[in-house]
């Protein structure tokens, strides 16, 4: 076996390379973006790339007012530092569907910095409840500071710091829910559908109740999509958008409604 890569083989692959390079572009840059630079800053700053994010949106937002904390957000996230909160565009498709349904009991799986929390939370009716769930406590802890900055208190906005996994079960029993309204899943895709699959166990899910699951296409949930198009429990869509804060990653999210056990 030769120790190298003839120059006339390496030659043969370079347009095939040029060509992969060029059209999954958007990946690398995403890639650079959202790990390299990230690690780096870590280094240098000694700070986590939400709490950098936390510095900026305290200095350039309003306190009390979730439009511009929502704004500041975009401007970071968009000009300075990636992080994946479902951004402006998507977030106005889950503005419209929370405007639609105006909806009372609202669980939010995945709160990391409290993007979507705030944007869930300035949508709602008076009297409405919204429980966030975040199992990172370093994350919770800079969601807390966000979600208070924007004026919501304890009374409309709760935040529950462990797995999904270990809530969902106790969700009656621990915070006397009986039926959820809407549901937001923006944490691991890999939890999606056994997450989903819990909702439904609990009995919290009731004819109407709508479900919005993010980045189902990109970074993707093919287990989770697979599951709602076989049971048969749900009138479903797929919103078609692009990743947040990029043009070039195709992304999705998927809107459930559930109709019951026929």
């Amino acid at each position: 076996i030769p120790e190298m890569v003839s120059p006339a083989i390496a030659l043969a692959f370079l347009p095939l390379l040029l060509t992969l390079i060029i059209r999954y572009r958007y990946y690398f840059v995403l890639f650079y973006r959202a790990i390299l630079v990230r690690i780096w800053k870590d280094c240098v700053t000694g700070l986590t790339r939400e709490e950098r994010a936390y510095q900026y949106i305290l200095t350039h937002a309003t306190p009390g007012d979730p439009d511009s904390i929502l704004d500041a957000f975009d401007v970071w996230c968009s000009k300075v530092e990636f992080i994946s909160n479902i951004g402006p565009k998507k977030g106005k498709i889950l503005d419209r569907l929370l405007m639609e349904q105006s909806p009372l009991t609202v669980l939010e799986l995945g709160t990391h910095c409290g993007y979507s929390t705030v944007r869930i939370a300035r949508a709602l009716p008076l009297g409405a409840r919204l429980y966030s769930v975040e199992m990172d406590q370093r994350n919770a802890a800079i969601a807390e500071k966000i979600i208070r900055l924007a004026g919501f208190d304890d009374d409309m906005v709760e935040l529950i710091v462990n797995p999904s996994d270990e809530v969902i079960p106790r969700l009656r029993s621990d915070y006397g829910l009986e039926r959820l309204d809407f549901v937001f899943m923006d944490h691991w895709k890999k939890s999606y559908c056994p997450d989903l699959q819990m909702l439904e166990g609990s009995g919290l899910l009731g004819k109407g109740s709508m479900i919005v699951a993010d980045n189902v296409l990109f970074p993707g949930a093919p287990k989770f999509l697979r599951h709602i198009r076989k049971s048969g429990l749900y009138e479903w869509k797929i919103h078609r958008a692009t990743l947040e804060y990029s043009k070039g990653i195709r992304d999705g999210m998927a809107e459930l409604v559930y109709q019951g056990i026929k």
